[in-house]
Formats: structure tokens, sequence, C-alpha cells
């Protein structure tokens, strides 16, 4: 499936356009540098950042508030994947995104079109959108939303097995595993695979872009009921990582440290918490 170079949105009568991720854009290859992925789980406020901040670093969803707290000085990019996060943290967003390199779905795009407009107007070129490589907009879509404001109205919004891009040459995919398939995707250009947490995107966006390292920061899991880092206990946004986390993430990030490694890039779990649930990650 070919996916869309870009989309234009109406923000207040103007048509804004934002470009689809291409990692053949010169800006977007890291030149073999270590990066961070930075995640939300509670193990982050343990973190020493003095040694982590001059690194290359990947911030997803709240994790960019750190920004507030943290002199980071190579911001590469801000992972949004599920729509939602617009919704139940919208002041995060008012508060610390200031235009760094944003890697967002159509779907938290339009999201954000709706309850941060000035933003799109004001940073759509540090904007690319990424795809869903098995659904071109996403599954997590408000429906009320969907073509309200984009003008040019996608038609790549139903849902293919994975099994179909295993003959792909840009993603691996494990069909045997039960209970459904999993996968990765080796250039997102052609888009990522999901696997229930944006750090997974996070990293299959770090190595399209050429990263050297990559180091994965506050991938808890296991204390999911924990309220995230910047999250009280009354201000919490659901979490569905139990039921996906023997399933499917663990797995998932096996496969891709697996194949990450044998492709020269070793991927690095910094939680203590979850340490012992990876066998194929550093």
């Amino acid at each position: 499936m070919e996916l869309p170079p870009s989309a234009t949105f109406n923000i207040d009568n103007q048509s804004v356009g934002i470009s689809a991720f291409d990692a053949r854009e010169a800006e977007q290859n890291l030149h073999q540098q270590a990066v961070n992925i930075i995640a939300s789980g509670p193990s982050i406020t343990d973190l020493s950042f003095a040694d982590l901040v001059d690194t290359a670093t990947i911030f997803v969803n709240g994790s960019i508030s750190l920004m507030a707290q943290y002199n980071f000085t190579n911001v590469v990019g801000y992972v949004i994947s599920d729509a939602r996060f617009v919704k139940h943290q919208p002041d995060i967003l008012n508060k610390y995104y200031t235009g760094q390199p944003l890697y967002a779905t159509l779907a938290v795009f339009e999201a954000l079109a709706i309850s941060h407009p000035s933003m799109i107007s004001k940073y759509h070129n540090a904007m690319r959108i990424i795809y869903p490589a098995d659904r071109a907009w996403s599954v997590k879509t408000n429906k009320s939303w969907f073509g309200r404001l984009l003008l040019k109205p996608l038609s790549h919004n139903k849902k293919i097995p994975l099994a179909l891009l295993a003959n792909q040459p840009n993603f691996v995919i494990d069909t045997q595993h039960q209970p459904a398939p999993i996968g990765l995707s080796l250039d997102m250009t052609y888009g990522f695979i999901e696997a229930g947490t944006v750090a997974y995107v996070a990293a299959q966006l770090a190595y399209s872009r050429h990263a050297g390292t990559i180091h994965l920061y506050g991938i808890d899991l296991l204390n999911n009921n924990q309220p995230r880092f910047y999250e009280s206990k009354g201000d919490s946004a659901p979490c569905k990582l139990d039921k996906a986390i023997t399933d499917r993430i663990v797995p998932s990030f096996n496969l891709l440290g697996k194949i990450y490694k044998e492709n020269n890039v070793p991927v690095v779990n910094h939680s203590p918490v979850s340490q012992g649930l990876f066998s194929a990650l550093d």
C-alpha cells in the first residue's frame, strides 16, 4: 500500500500541509549517534540525567515535560502515536512543545488541529506524519473527529493482516507468533508496526533514522498500575498494558532487539523494573 506523502488540514480557514516521514530527507539522518528514548515509567524519577542531556534524545508522550527540569541540548524527536494522549494531557503540549521535531499519526494531528490549531500553524514544518503499516490512519481515531479538518480524507483506514507484510523488504514479521503475528519496521518511510506502546514506535523511528545505538529509559511495564512520572494518582490516564505485556510488548521488543542487533544497532533497556522481562535487549 502506498502511503500518502502529506496531508492538508484546514486551520482557521487556511490550508496547512504536513509532510509524511521520509528517511531519505537529509535532516532525518542521525549519522550513527547513540539515541536515548525517554518513556514515562515511574523509574524515570530515579534517573540521573546529568550524563544524558547532551545525547540525542527522543521523547514520547508526557516525557517531554522533563524539559522543564533538565537542559536537553539535542532533542531529535518527539513521538505521539495515540490521539488519546492529546485529549488526556493537553496542558503538557501547551507547556512543553515548542517546535521540537514531532512524529505523530494522522489521528494525532487531527486531534491537535482541533485542540491546538495554532501549534500546527506555527510548527507544521517541524512535524512529520508516521503511519501504522497495517492502517494509514489509526485505530485510536475518535470517529467524530475523523475527516473534520482533513481537507482530503484518506481511504486507507482498513486494517490489513500483518502476515501480508511478511514478504516486504522493509518489515520483519513473525507470522508464527501466538496469539497473533508481531513485527517491526526497518524503514518507517513505509510505516511502523504497533506493539501496544509508543516507545516501540520510537525505537523503530530511531533505527529508521540511522541511530548507532538505541537506549531505552522508563519502559517499566511491571509497575504500570502506578501513575506515569508526570501524573498524580488523581489525574492518571488509563493504561492498558497488562494484557499486552506477555503476548505482544515483550515478544515484540525481543524481536526488535534481535533484528536490530543483527544489523549492528544494539538496543539497551535501562529500566531496572523491566530488566528481567527481555531476553534480546542488552
